[in-house]
């Protein structure tokens, strides 16, 4: 196996290379408003440190998210586009799962991402890491309420600790998403972003 792994579901861009043992390159940069500026860069370096060219993948695969539109665009597009030009394996994975990946907890906790709109995007997990619900959207307290005094990580958290029991800010890390993958840890979902809801922007309805 030679996989490249991407995630591009929040500010976090970030992309990695495993050979079915480790990972052997990685890079990533942050940027909300940048994916599709940043991606194939980040890309192109993960490579380079690997020392490998594109040609060799075997596999790719990327966080479907939840998350907000443009980004998700962005990462599910150019996953799609290797896999028909390579011909080569996909694989889908929620993004909260990959941030659940880097979690240590003795007991049953939750992963929350930005969704704006004053919302989180979130899913609820075993001390094992195996998604237990999710994933959701909600405002904060309507979490809290739903999920008391359970710990929360990821980025959504952090932004609401007066609310949720943020417990670290923790982003999505392609290393992570691949050794999901590649361990086969991971539940395949199909290349398609998982949005939850209607995108911000709407065409105006016909005059």
């Amino acid at each position: 196996m030679l996989l490249l792994a991407f995630d591009t579901a929040t500010a976090a861009i970030t992309a990695a290379v495993h050979d079915g043992s480790s990972v052997i390159g990685e890079a990533g940069a942050s940027g909300a408003m940048a994916h599709g500026e940043q991606l194939a860069p980040i890309i192109r370096d993960a490579l380079v440190q690997a020392g490998v060219t594109m040609a060799e993948l075997t596999d790719v695969a990327v966080g479907v998210g939840p998350g907000p539109f443009t980004g998700l665009r962005v990462g599910v597009v150019t996953a799609l586009t290797l896999a028909s030009t390579l011909g080569i394996r996909t694989h889908g994975v929620c993004t909260l799962d990959v941030i659940a990946a880097d979690v240590e907890s003795e007991t049953e906790f939750l992963v929350a991402t930005d969704a704006r709109r004053k919302e989180v995007y979130w899913a609820k997990y075993g001390a094992n890491g195996s998604r237990l619900d999710g994933p959701h959207v909600l405002s904060p307290a309507d979490l809290a309420f739903q999920c008391p005094d359970l710990p929360a990580y990821g980025p959504g958290a952090a932004l609401y600790p007066d609310t949720l029991d943020a417990r670290g800010d923790l982003l999505p890390r392609a290393s992570a998403l691949a050794g999901l993958v590649a361990d086969g840890r991971h539940v395949d979902l199909p290349l398609e972003p998982l949005y939850l809801r209607r995108p911000d922007a709407q065409p105006r309805a016909a005059r």
